[in-house]
This record gives structure tokens, C-alpha cells and sequence, in this order.
């Protein structure tokens, strides 16, 4: 019996956890997970890491520097980096410095959680020099190539794959039970006060002007918790503000987004990843344009699909439903007229293409799976070669290191790793509960210090 192959996801966030390890469960079927949790201020606690609903065998929090010194002590076939673009590129530089000749090292794969909408050419060069670089959809990997070609950087780690938690039952109209809508907010989309104050109230209304409907407005996190993005202004703060209260057919929901989405009539989000997902069931989705089609707002990515739309049309009783053209650019639904193959859910194929893409209907993870294969089956993989180097990049390079403690030729720096042997039980709680307390300090800082110095200094 062949022996399983070990894998390591390194994640920053809840929502990256989420994607690390589905994407390493669909690379490589079979295999033995290890997580790592990046230390830093989006840690994910323990009930964020419950509701995503993925285990791995082991679990452990690490500094970058602590995981490549793991890296470089034990054995991995294939590393997920599951992170923001500058921690990837330090990871990259520690591989290149760990391994800079020709070796038997590890698969390293990244890509992106959700929709790209912003900082495209940064977040892409960032991540330029692992092994695979994962997009979500044709429409990416055309765009991902671009920039990789357009600074002259070897674009063949690109390849097409779909968001690996695209899955769940088709959806089927309510019936006899309640109309459900379900608001899916962002920590970060909008961020101001007054419109996400806004949107509140317009869920609100939505729920009195529809009193047999149910409104569940999802969350992303608890307050006090932090996600990929910062949340100063959180939704069970405006609620606890909003004149009247919530009626009683409209409440705050937490939980798994699959299964929230499995009660779902009408998912309404401004650019949730959630839409993403709602689409693939056929779900009819809104796209939101009360506070306009802009790229800050990341509504813009969804131009031509058909879900634009404001809670006037919504209240109106609209249900928007997608573009099938614009579903298959994205890796949402097969292209128009094609069959999906058995058992090509939550990854179906989006039309073949430039660079060795899925075929039409097929596992859109077939591709991305027999190129780890092949990798795995070398002898030796080359030193990894990442596109920004203290020749293109003098001037940022070393600051995006130096934030993971690690020396401008990737190396660790003096003091980054701290020696386990001869360090007590006690010393080691005691650090982990003084973690624990500054993240805590600095996230009510940013939630409730924050905004009031803002407001005080009209800022």
C-alpha cells in the first residue's frame, strides 16, 4: 500500500485556513494534513476554526520563522500557503535559502481564497515562484498569466482550477416553508459607519416590508475575533443601535456558509465570496448597488452577471439570476450545453484554454493534481525562483522579509527561532496567554479606540 503523503497547509486567517486545506484535500486526495496557523493579529480562535469544519491532524501556531525551520527538520510532499501575498514571498525566499540548488524538497502551491479585485499585479508578484499558482477560474488565469508575461516571469506555475468550496445541493424554491433571505456581510466591504449602518437598516426594512419571510443576516466573525480583514465598525454593535431593534423575522446568524445557504431563496451580498458560492447552487443572487459599482467596494468584479441590484429592486420582489456566459468565465458553472462529468461538483471544468486548462466538464482539479504528480514523481526540483529578488526589488523586498524576521537572503534572523529545548511548560503558557491578551488589546483598539479617535480628530 503506497504510503500517504504528508501535507502542510500554512494559513493566516479562518476563511485561508478554509481554502488551504480543501485546496490540499482536492491536490492530493489521500494524505496525512498538518496546519499551521501564521501567527499574527488574524489568528483564527478555536470557534472560528469549528465553524469552518475542517480538521487536520494536527494543529500548531508558528512564526514563518517556525515553520521553515519545521520544513527544513521534518519531511513534506506538498505545502499549501494560504496566506497574504508578503508572507508567501517570505516563505518563498526561505525555501530558496533552505534549498538553493537542485534538491528533493517539498510542492509549494498557493493561490487566492476568493475574488481578486484588487492589488492583482502585487498580490500576483508576490506569490510568483511557488511551484503552482492556482486560479479560480479561466477569467483569472488569463488575467494571472498577463501579469507574470507582462514583466517577463515564467507564467507555467498558472493554472486553472475552481474555489474548492464550491459545492452543496441545487437549490429548490421554497414551497410550503418561509422564504429565506440571507445577507452575507464583509468585516471590511463597506467601512464606513454610515453605510454599513445603512445596509443594516435596509435588511431590516426588508424583513418588515416582508413579514413572512425570514432575514438571516450572516456573519463573519464574533466581536473581538478578526478575519482576513479588519472589522472596526461590527454588525452586532449597529444592531444594538438601530432604532427599533431588529424585527422578529430578522436576526443575526453565525455558522458554516454552506449550511446557512442550504435554506437560502435569495443571497444578498455587496461582493461577498458567498455570492461565488449561491451562484454555483443556482441560488438566485444580489449583487449590491445602493452605495454604488465601484472597485473599492469590489462589486465591479461582478459587471455582466446579471445579479446587479439594489434592496429598492429587492423589496420589489426581484430575483436576479446569473449569466450562464458569465458563471463559466468565472469556474462557477459548466459553459452553456455542457454536461458536467460524474462527480466534477465543487470544481467543475470552465473551458479549456491557454496554458493546459480543464476541459469542459471535467474535474477542474485534474490538472492541478497531475502537475503535483508529476513534481512529486522528480528526482530533484529546482531552487525556487521568485520574480522580485534584491536585483528587481531592491527597495521592497528586504521590508516584506524583515516583517517575518527573516534576513534579505531569506535567511532567519538572530533570535527568530526560539530554542523549544530546556524552555518550561509555564514559560511557554505564559507567552501563549500574554499573545493572547496583546491581540486582544489590539483589537479593541481597532474596534472601539480607533474609530473614537477618528470621530474626536474629524479624520
Amino acid at each position: 500500500m503506497p504510503e500517504r503523503k504528508r501535507v502542510a497547509v500554512l494559513a493566516d486567517s479562518d476563511t485561508r485556513w478554509k481554502w488551504g486545506a480543501l485546496t490540499a484535500r482536492r491536490l492530493v486526495p489521500d494524505h496525512q494534513l498538518t496546519g499551521f496557523l501564521l501567527r499574527g493579529r488574524a489568528t483564527p480562535t478555536a470557534r472560528q476554526l469549528g465553524e469552518v469544519g475542517v480538521r487536520a491532524d494536527r494543529l500548531s501556531e508558528v512564526t514563518c520563522a517556525e515553520f521553515l525551520a519545521e520544513i527544513e527538520r521534518e519531511r513534506y510532499d506538498v505545502i499549501v500557503l494560504a496566506l497574504v501575498g508578503g508572507a508567501v514571498q517570505a516563505v518563498l525566499h526561505g525555501a530558496r535559502a533552505l534549498w538553493p540548488a537542485p534538491a528533493r524538497r517539498p510542492v509549494l502551491v498557493t493561490g487566492y481564497v476568493g475574488v481578486v479585485y484588487e492589488k492583482l499585479a502585487d498580490g500576483l508578484l508576490l506569490r510568483h515562484g511557488a511551484d503552482l499558482v492556482l486560479a479560480n477560474s479561466r477569467h483569472d488565469a488569463e488575467r494571472f498569466r498577463a501579469v507574470y508575461e507582462g514583466v517577463g516571469a515564467d507564467a507555467a506555475a498558472v493554472t486553472e482550477t475552481a474555489l474548492p468550496f464550491l459545492g452543496g445541493a441545487p437549490y429548490e424554491p421554497a414551497g410550503s416553508r418561509a422564504h429565506t433571505v440571507v445577507f452575507a456581510v464583509q468585516p471590511s466591504v463597506p467601512d464606513s459607519r454610515a453605510d454599513r449602518a445603512y445596509l443594516l437598516e435596509r435588511a431590516a426594512g426588508h424583513a418588515r416590508l416582508h413579514p413572512d419571510r425570514d432575514v438571516l443576516i450572516k456573519l463573519r466573525s464574533k466581536p473581538g475575533e478578526h478575519t482576513t480583514h479588519l472589522e472596526e465598525q461590527p454588525y452586532q454593535r449597529l444592531a444594538e443601535r438601530l432604532p427599533g431593534g431588529l424585527p422578529a423575522n430578522c436576526r443575526l446568524v453565525y455558522g458554516n456558509m454552506g449550511e446557512v445557504l442550504d435554506g437560502a431563496d435569495l443571497l444578498v451580498t455587496v461582493s461577498s465570496t458567498a455570492a461565488l458560492e449561491s451562484l454555483h447552487r443556482s441560488i438566485p443572487t444580489a449583487i449590491l448597488t445602493d452605495l454604488g459599482i465601484r472597485e473599492a467596494l469590489g462589486n465591479h468584479h461582478f459587471l455582466g452577471s446579471g445579479c446587479l441590484a439594489s434592496w429598492d429592486q429587492i423589496d420589489s420582489g426581484l430575483l436576479p439570476a446569473g449569466d450562464p456566459v458569465w458563471l463559466a468565465a468565472q469556474g462557477v458553472l459548466p459553459a452553456p450545453g455542457v454536461v458536467p462529468a460524474p462527480g466534477a461538483d465543487a470544481g467543475t471544468g470552465t473551458g479549456a484554454g491557454k496554458g493546459a486548462d480543464p476541459a469542459p466538464g471535467t474535474d477542474a482539479y485534474a490538472v492541478a493534481r497531475a502537475k503535483v504528480a508529476g513534481l512529486l514523481a522528480a528526482a530533484r526540483l529546482p531552487s525556487p525562483a521568485p520574480y522580485y529578488t534584491r536585483t528587481t526589488a531592491p527597495g521592497y523586498l528586504p521590508g516584506i522579509l524583515a516583517r517575518h524576521h527573516l534576513a534579505p537572503d531569506g535567511t532567519p534572523l538572530p533570535g527568530a527561532v526560539r530554542p523549544a529545548a530546556g524552555e518550561s511548560r509555564l514559560r511557554r503558557r505564559l507567552r501563549a496567554h500574554l499573545r493572547e491578551a496583546a491581540r486582544g488589546a489590539y483589537r479593541h483598539g481597532v474596534q472601539r479606540v480607533a474609530p473614537v479617535i477618528r470621530r474626536l480628530g474629524e479624520l
